[in-house]
């Protein structure tokens, strides 16, 4: 099992507190046996820690934990307080050894003042944007992203897209099959896109009764395995296909071309790790046409082939 790291601070929200130990441990979802990872809370002063909700936590861990963590976790900050330098230089020892950091809404300001994302990019919540492109300015900053994925580092939008980014760590590290169900106990979508203007917007539902998005969305998911062009798509809900495109990026922050494409990826995902389906079986059912395809739009999205990723997330049972 893995183990998650999460760091408590003074004055931190429980909420965000909240986020990766729900996501990663399972907390009040799981019993311990079925978490995805072990977690622990750290603390750079380990013992009782005020929250700004006016309770206390006690921590007992310090930040040597850090030191065997899979992965860090820094859930949010308060920009006002510079990181200290034992904060910072955990954060890159914990990065050089190969642990995975994960910076939550304003965490970015602390995997920001470690370095380790200097010369490429971050995501953070958009109104602490301008000011932590401003104090960093070695970094690229994107505000319109509900989280940002290098690898080694990943950094999310605020509030709720924390929830969706701790969810995709889990679906990369664990498999699209794991997140699901985790997923279906959190009561939220497996995956979500778009910019973090889509906190403004309804969530995506496959809804034949609702308006011409809600029934276009649920219209392309139950044929999947078919060819869907934009034209039939629109006509199916009786728009044009300028007014369907428009609404639809309105609503889900993406165009209904690579909307589709994802959805048709995510299934392909599920079918390599839950069934034995051959490959070019998989790609049919998916609406690939053919295993030359899926091969090609799973690579370019994934970095890996459907096989590889079959034999790597495969439910061994």
């Amino acid at each position: 099992m893995r183990t998650a790291a999460v760091l408590a601070f003074p004055g931190i929200s429980p909420f965000h507190l909240s986020v990766p130990l729900l996501v990663f441990g399972g907390v009040g979802v799981s019993s311990v046996d079925d978490a995805a990872y072990r977690t622990v809370t750290v603390a750079e002063e380990p013992g009782p820690v005020p929250t700004a909700a006016g309770l206390d936590l006690i921590v007992t861990e310090g930040l040597d934990a850090l030191v065997t963590a899979d992965l860090v976790v820094i859930p949010s900050w308060d920009p006002e307080i510079a990181p200290s330098v034992a904060l910072l230089d955990a954060v890159r020892a914990a990065h050089a050894r190969g642990a995975r950091i994960l910076g939550l809404c304003l965490g970015a300001f602390v995997v920001a003042a470690s370095g380790i994302v200097d010369g490429r990019e971050l995501s953070t919540h958009w109104s602490a944007g301008p000011q932590l492109a401003a104090r960093h300015p070695e970094v690229t900053v994107r505000c319109e992203a509900l989280w940002t994925d290098l690898g080694d580092v990943v950094t999310s939008a605020g509030v709720a897209a924390a929830l969706d980014c701790c969810l995709h760590i889990v679906r990369t590290e664990l498999g699209s099959a794991v997140a699901a169900d985790l997923a279906r106990s959190l009561v939220m979508a497996p995956h979500r896109e778009g910019s973090q203007a889509q906190f403004l917007s309804r969530p995506l539902a496959a809804d034949r009764n609702g308006d011409e998005i809600d029934q276009a969305i649920a219209w392309a998911l139950g044929r999947l395995s078919e060819s869907t062009p934009i034209d039939a798509w629109a006509g199916a809900v009786h728009l044009s296909r300028r007014t369907f495109s428009r609404r639809f990026r309105d609503r889900t922050g993406t165009s209904p071309g690579d909307w589709l494409l994802q959805r048709r990826l995510d299934e392909a995902r599920r079918l390599l790790e839950t069934s034995d389906l051959p490959v070019d079986a998989v790609a049919h059912r998916t609406g690939f046409g053919s295993p030359v395809t899926l091969r090609h739009h799973f690579r370019a999205r994934y970095g890996t082939t459907p096989g590889a990723h079959r034999r790597a997330f495969a439910d061994p049972s």
